[in-house]
């Protein structure tokens, strides 16, 4: 659980912080926003005043943060503790806890994207092109090309750390694309695939 002596305003006292309700959220996907890039992590429980979050990665370059929830709605954060996999993050200002749960925001909820910068290749009836990927998904990822693509063309693409996929384009406006992914990749390859293709992150 959160440590309530890090995670909560210092105006409170001991018994007042115990006393606040906290929630697990198992497996709740959320967005960190940072200096130096964006970060997938897993919500595992949170109360008015704080958040303790499953990392990926070190985030030990990082401590003033934004977190985002699948449904667009970012609230401010202070990380006060990183071990072993796992951060404590106080809020900005006390939450409303069951808006939170309930991933109300100003956009329809869908898959999570990381922005991202990767030099990458497609490959299009056996012919390469280059392309950069601009944001990922579990799903899928924005890339710009040259290239022209129709809606609904099958290609390979891969990149320095993005693997091979096999993909469709599903909307264009060139020079950008979406792809859907026919392989789905999981929360902890996407976290660590996006990490590593951030364009400031510092590898501590």
């Amino acid at each position: 659980m959160i440590s309530p002596e890090s995670l909560s305003p210092r105006p409170q006292t001991y018994e007042e912080q115990r006393a606040s309700p906290r929630f697990a959220l198992l497996l709740r996907a959320a967005k960190l926003i940072g200096n130096y890039g964006e970060y997938l992590s897993i919500v595992r429980d949170v109360s008015e005043t704080g958040v303790r979050l499953r990392l990926f990665h070190s985030l030990a370059a990082e401590r003033r943060l934004y977190l985002e929830s699948v449904a667009g709605h970012r609230l401010g954060v202070e990380k006060v503790w990183e071990n072993a996999g796992e951060a404590g993050f106080r809020f900005d200002a006390p939450i409303d806890v069951q808006r939170f749960i309930a991933e109300a925001g100003p956009y329809p909820k869908r898959p999570i994207r990381i922005k991202v910068t990767e030099e990458a290749c497609i490959v299009v009836n056996g012919e390469k092109s280059a392309a950069h990927v601009r944001d990922i998904s579990r799903q899928g990822a924005c890339i710009e090309t040259n290239r022209h693509l129709a809606i609904g063309q099958h290609l390979r693409i891969e990149g320095v750390v993005l693997p091979e996929f096999e993909a469709t384009v599903c909307w264009r406006k060139h020079p950008d694309y979406g792809l859907v992914f026919r392989q789905l990749m999981s929360l902890e390859e996407l976290a660590v695939c996006a990490f590593k293709m951030q364009p400031d992150v510092p590898f501590v």
